[in-house]
């Protein structure tokens, strides 16, 4: 089983910000096939869920709906359900203010970098030992700019949202796809394009 979470805050008001870059990554693999079997946000996992397969063959996109600080609750919540080994088979995916729009970049069993959502996570299940996929949004030219917390709250401009999408979202998808290993999952995502 292998459980991938995308960060992000709830709600139109928030769906094209910076902070859910997260989101946009689990929608768009998601959005080339109807494989998936979605529950509806607000189950058991206080969560967006989408599944495919069963028992150990078992893949679950999750998309938190506990705003990001929070995010650790949701995936406490599903992480205590499945009993899945943490270190192999969780992936997070969220923004990230230290990597240049478009960028991404893999890390493991590393601190949350002062991001709330993954502090959450590492919080509630007391480990920071799972690997993460960080999305780079930053597009200051000085921090002083404008605070962090309320950078990632601003949407992406129309030139920004397009590099995540033609850039950063394909690259995320590979990446997403290495850590299922499609060949043991025979789950075709290539083709579901």
């Amino acid at each position: 089983m292998k459980i991938i979470v995308g960060l992000g805050n709830p709600g139109d008001k928030y769906a094209n910000t910076r902070h859910n870059a997260g989101f946009m990554a689990v929608d768009f693999i998601l959005h080339y096939g109807d494989v998936f079997m979605t529950e509806k946000p607000g189950q058991e996992f206080k969560s967006e869920a989408h599944t495919w397969g069963e028992a150990e063959k078992k893949l679950i996109f999750l998309k938190p709906q506990t705003f990001m600080n929070d995010s650790g609750l949701a995936v406490k919540l599903i992480l205590n359900f499945y009993k899945v080994d943490v270190a192999k088979d969780l992936l997070v995916i969220h923004d990230d203010v230290d990597l240049p729009l478009g960028a991404i970049r893999l890390s493991n069993d590393s601190s949350s970098g002062g991001h709330n959502g993954v502090k959450s996570i590492i919080n509630e299940i007391g480990s920071q030992n799972f690997q993460r996929l960080r999305i780079g949004v930053e597009t200051r030219a000085s921090r002083s700019d404008m605070p962090t917390d309320a950078f990632v709250l601003q949407n992406f401009t129309d030139e920004e949202l397009k590099t995540i999408k033609e850039i950063a979202l394909p690259l995320a998808r590979t990446e997403v796809e290495k850590f299922v290993g499609l060949g043991t999952w025979n789950l075709d995502l290539a083709n579901k394009r």
